[in-house]
């Protein structure tokens, strides 16, 4: 099993630029793809990201394409999801998420099966 926790969360006006971290524990996740999915009130959790370790490569749901940036750092066990130009729209809790069963760009929160426990983005309009 792999642990997560995120950082970075916060209150930020539109147009401005947060920084969210993931840092995982436990198994060494350098095979497993990675995802950020986020939940708003009232609303069913939704994929944002996707990193797939091996290539590298990502994937992003429309609506944050060009603006936010998934990346990771195999050695320290972190992935990041910088993100800018941000909209009262992006407001909601963010989670990271670990996909250790196949390596895939998941799109769904069935495709992974470690989670963290969440940090809030609240973006002011």
């Amino acid at each position: 099993q792999v642990q997560l926790v995120e950082s970075g969360g916060g209150l930020v006006q539109a147009g401005g630029s947060l920084r969210l971290s993931c840092a995982a524990s436990g198994r060494t996740f350098s095979s497993y793809a990675m995802g950020w999915f986020r939940q708003a009130p009232g609303k069913e959790r939704e994929f944002v990201a996707a990193l797939r370790w091996g290539d590298l490569s990502t994937d992003y749901a429309d609506s944050v394409k060009g603006r936010f940036t998934f990346s990771g750092d195999n050695a320290k066990n972190t992935v990041n999801l910088q993100m800018n130009s941000l909209k009262p729209e992006d407001t909601a809790v963010y989670y990271c998420a670990a996909n250790t069963r196949a390596y895939v760009l998941g799109r769904l929160p069935i495709d992974y099966d470690s989670w963290g426990q969440g940090t809030q983005v609240t973006v002011s309009s």
